[in-house]
């Protein structure tokens, strides 16, 4: 099972599409690690400089319809092969949400509120997320502030996480 813990990445926009997360135009690699230099390469966000915001992050904090736009695989790949193994949002595109779990990832949907309150606390500051799947419990931590979240995902999606993603989830039950 993948570290769901680590240093956030906090991306203030709604509808982050698959385009931003991997440009097209690297689609022909052939092997994740080929992907690693190119995560959000073409994100455009104030504040946001690639690759110096990437590095030494394990979690992402977003907004809503994250991974709109081209279904592809790719997208979860290039996240995963930078450590990134954990986005946070108000919710995802259906099949980029379920890529992810079939990366042995995990796509937590949080409610807005919590979303705002999570950027309005801890957003300007350096920020760290320790997951306990079994609880199904965020502890979020940023400058001498500490917060838990419940989250909650279905017993597949678990079994995916579980497994390590879809083929050892096959391997295991097929």
């Amino acid at each position: 099972m993948k570290n769901f813990s680590g240093n956030v990445l906090f991306l203030d926009r709604s509808d982050i599409n698959t385009d931003e997360i991997i440009p097209a135009k690297y689609l022909t690699e052939i092997s994740k690690e080929a992907l690693k230099p190119f995560l959000l390469e073409d994100l455009k966000l104030d504040g946001f400089e690639h690759p110096r915001d990437i590095q030494d992050k394990s979690v992402i904090i977003t907004r809503a319809n994250f991974g709109c736009g081209s279904s592809r695989e790719h997208a979860p790949w290039a996240l995963e092969v930078n450590g990134i193994n954990m986005v946070i949002a108000e919710n995802f595109a259906r099949i980029f949400r379920q890529n992810i779990f079939n990366c042995g990832m995990i796509a937590a949907e949080l409610p807005a509120d919590t979303i705002n309150r999570m950027f309005s606390s801890f957003s300007d500051v350096e920020t760290s997320v320790q997951t306990d799947l079994k609880k199904n419990m965020f502890t979020i931590s940023g400058n001498d502030k500490t917060e838990e979240i419940p989250f909650s995902i279905s017993d597949f999606d678990r079994s995916l996480v579980e497994a390590g993603g879809w083929v050892g989830y096959a391997d295991k039950h097929y």
